[in-house]
């Protein structure tokens, strides 16, 4: 039983079809990409699948413990709770929040007290809160963000609000996470640790990652299978090296002229 089962996913705006018919299997543990030119569709499907858009047609099923759950029209929220967790091709943190605050609010989703001992102060809120503070401070220390923990999120340098992005991301402890263009703005060095960190977390959190990325050395170095998008549908899927000597996947990147030249 695989982790996500997305079939035949269609979804429009007015007269334009952003996706049409895009059908994806993601077994647990596997790190798939999902690539195409600008436009081809990618962010939707990622908005689709965590919520932000509702699907005009087709289905998308999750593995919530055993039995496949299908999430089509939930809330982002309850997406959020079933596993699903997400970064953003545009940085989206809680800006005028500090560093550790971004990350403890994500944690909150997964709180083990009720609002009565919240309000009584019982000890079980304590006891909670206390776990949270710890996991907190265990994700800084593993993206290199102890020493930034209480600097306002906004005053970050790029490269270290992307790795903050991805531990708020882990912080609501997914068990499929959906990166979009991790690595947009970074340079050639920040994007080697970068990589390094993915693969790294996929193992130690023991996660799903399906990533958006236009670094075609980071997606054939990283990914173990990758589906092509163009114009909202699936035209290739495959190993990397498949991917790679697919006519149809270099005429969507670099145009026919070039296979017939």
């Amino acid at each position: 039983m695989p982790l996500l089962a997305v079939k035949n996913l269609t979804k429009s705006f007015g007269g334009l079809t952003a996706v049409s018919n895009v059908s994806m299997t993601l077994q647990k543990g596997e790190l798939v990409g999902l690539i195409g030119p600008n436009g081809a569709g990618k962010t939707t499907v990622f908005n689709l699948l965590t919520g932000v858009y509702v699907p005009d047609s087709g289905t998308i099923e999750l593995d919530t413990g055993g039995s496949m759950t299908v999430i089509n029209g939930l809330k982002p929220y309850m997406i959020s709770k079933l596993g699903i967790a997400r970064t953003f091709q545009n940085i989206r943190l809680f800006k005028d929040l500090s560093v550790l605050d971004n990350i403890r609010i994500a944690m909150h989703q997964n709180v083990e007290y009720g609002i009565f001992s919240s309000f009584f102060r019982l000890s079980s809120f304590y006891k909670s809160e206390s776990t949270m503070l710890e996991k907190t401070n265990m994700l800084l220390d593993i993206f290199k963000l102890s020493d930034k923990k209480d600097e306002l999120a906004k005053n970050l340098p790029y490269g270290e609000q992307r790795r903050l992005e991805i531990a708020r991301a882990l912080a609501t402890r997914p068990s499929l996470l959906l990166l979009d263009e991790p690595a947009a703005g970074m340079n050639p060095n920040e994007t080697s640790e970068l990589t390094e960190l993915i693969d790294w977390i996929r193992k130690e959190f023991d996660l799903t990652i399906l990533l958006i990325e236009h670094d075609m050395s980071l997606v054939m170095r990283i990914c173990e299978r990758i589906y092509v998008l163009d114009y909202g549908t699936v035209i290739a899927e495959g190993k990397p090296e498949e991917i790679k000597n697919n006519k149809r996947v270099i005429e969507a990147y670099l145009g026919e002229e070039v296979l017939d030249a």
